[in-house]
């Protein structure tokens, strides 16, 4: 399934562009059975045609301007926050599992009008992206837009930290066979990798990390969605 956000915004400032078949993203309606299941009692009074009517307008205008995956506890507090304020009749039942069925809704409404787009879980939050029967058109844009890619040495640096983080820059050289300080400022400077904290060793070296722009570059959910090592080799070179 294609994990394009609107203007495609993977592609912006030279990210790497992931495959658009990430198997690791998740459309909302794969995961209705968990967020039916966890209805609570605030929640489940606040009945479908409320927020159809109201809440997933907002929802929808929200992804659509948003330029990365929005976390659900942020959806939480600016529905809830500005609920309120309009003296909302929802504004007190709003919490992760009302998040969770208003995404529901509105993926329905999307896929019953026929819309291109739909709704993703990535990264901890929603997105809205495009479906995969327009793949080709995207790819077709990627082309003519020319995105940079990262180089092999820094796409085989970036994997090593992914499966084996934290990880330090010895270890990466030790995998690797080749000094990855270039590819890990390169990496750095595009947000893909952080140092995450100091080895307890000789030296006390920095180790390295994957961060929420990888997972949201890559349409995982969480590093619990990364696929076999040779998978990622092969969507990292897509």
């Amino acid at each position: 399934m294609s994990n394009d956000p609107i203007g495609a915004a993977d592609t912006a400032g030279g990210q790497p562009v992931a495959e658009d078949g990430a198997e690791g993203t998740r459309t909302v309606a794969e995961g209705r059975g968990t967020a039916a299941a966890g209805v609570g009692v605030a929640a489940a009074a606040v009945n479908d045609e409320m927020l159809s009517g109201q809440v997933v307008p907002i929802l929808e205008a929200v992804l659509y301007a948003a330029e990365e995956p929005v976390l659900v506890a942020e959806i939480v507090e600016v529905l809830g926050k500005v609920g309120a304020e309009q003296n909302r009749a929802w504004a007190n039942g709003v919490s992760i599992v009302l998040v969770e069925r208003v995404a529901i809704l509105l993926s329905d409404r999307l896929l019953r009008a026929g819309s291109a787009l739909q709704v993703l879980e990535v990264a901890g939050g929603f997105r809205l992206g495009t479906r995969p029967q327009f793949d080709p058109w995207i790819r077709a844009l990627r082309q003519v837009e020319r995105p940079a890619r990262l180089s092999v040495a820094a796409l085989e640096t970036l994997a090593v930290v992914a499966y084996r983080q934290p990880v330090t820059q010895a270890e990466i050289a030790a995998v690797r066979g080749v000094d990855p300080s270039a590819s890990l400022r390169t990496l750095r400077d595009q947000g893909l990798v952080r140092i995450m904290g100091r080895k307890r060793a000789v030296g006390r070296p920095f180790t390295y990390g994957t961060t929420r722009r990888f997972l949201e570059s890559f349409g995982l959910r969480d590093l619990d969605e990364l696929p076999d090592p040779e998978e990622f080799e092969e969507l990292l070179e897509a």
